[in-house]
């Protein structure tokens, strides 16, 4: 979708229950399109980002494109809970293959949202989607204050950006834009598999100072301490972006990713961890990323895709 195009709210239908009246809206009734001439009441703004070429840079199974549409699709019969509202600011694509182009307009995007006062979401796409989603919050605050980025995810995704970026290397990217612009690079990636990540990355991640929980360590019995770690590393930023990458997850949760996890983080622990971090008041942006539709099963993946859209947004 063109900045300047309007928003296709087709997708935004569902069922109705008239007899139970306010009580019983759902998403479908309640979303709004984005008025690009601004004068909107603050609210929560989703963002496709309707691209897989990270994905197939980084030699994995494409698909991911199709995420922003089969959320909204389950999204839409979801039931309403939210005390804000929300708009829908349409797609950003990438159809010619122009990786940069496409990040420069999702970047423009999100701070034109930041800007207007709403809280953007994005939805991918591959997980490349993290460094334009960073860009528009960069762009937006212009160095007043300290982001911190959480990162829920298998890898670290900090391969070294050679000829092209790829949704294996947005972290780099940003940790590179951070030193050029003399800003410091505070990530943390929590729900790292080691089996899925090299020596090299782990090198990288410590010479960064990222903060990392494997997997193993990220269990209901361990929640007291991510919590704590979580609130330590929340003291040393002034704002949050929160990125989810879905491989994340348990594959029986969510079977439908490029890379489905062999062990994977529970619901019952990422869950408790979003309501922490929004609960902080410094979470200005978030993303979902790697979902791909095409490898779904009985819209399992779709369904906890938009749980997640539902609990970022409380």
């Amino acid at each position: 979708m063109d900045k300047f195009n309007p928003v296709d709210m087709s997708v935004w239908q569902g069922r109705q229950d008239p007899e139970d009246g306010e009580l019983a809206l759902r998403w479908h009734d309640k979303v709004q399109p984005w008025p690009q001439a601004g004068h909107a009441a603050p609210g929560v703004a989703l963002v496709g980002f309707a691209c897989d070429e990270g994905v197939r840079r980084n030699k994995g199974r494409v698909g991911a494109a199709g995420a922003p549409l089969a959320v909204r699709k389950l999204l839409a019969n979801t039931a309403w809970h939210l005390g804000r509202p929300v708009y829908d600011s349409g797609d950003v694509h990438c159809e010619d293959g122009d990786l940069d182009a496409a990040h420069g307009r999702l970047a423009e995007r999100v701070a034109s949202l930041l800007d207007e006062g709403h809280f953007p979401l994005v939805v991918g796409g591959g997980h490349e989607v993290a460094f334009g989603s960073w860009s528009g919050l960069n762009l937006h605050l212009a160095g007043r204050g300290r982001v911190g980025i959480i990162n829920f995810d298998a890898h670290f995704d900090l391969r070294m950006k050679l000829e092209q970026a790829s949704s294996g290397t947005p972290f780099f990217q940003i940790a590179e834009q951070c030193a050029a612009q003399g800003t410091p690079f505070t990530y943390a990636c929590l729900g790292v598999a080691e089996t899925a990540n090299t020596r090299a990355l782990f090198a990288r991640a410590e010479a960064l100072g990222v903060w990392h929980v494997l997997d193993e360590a990220m269990t209901p019995a361990e929640l007291p301490a991510l919590l704590s770690g979580l609130d330590a590393f929340i003291a040393r930023c002034d704002h949050l972006y929160l990125t989810i990458d879905l491989d994340v997850l348990p594959a029986a949760v969510m079977p439908g990713v490029s890379a489905p996890a062999a062990r994977g983080v529970e619901l019952a622990v990422i869950e408790p961890l979003i309501a922490h971090i929004r609960a902080s008041g410094k979470l200005r942006l978030a993303d979902l990323a790697e979902y791909n539709p095409s490898l779904d099963q009985d819209n399992r993946s779709a369904r906890v895709a938009a749980r997640l859209v539902h609990q970022l947004t409380k």
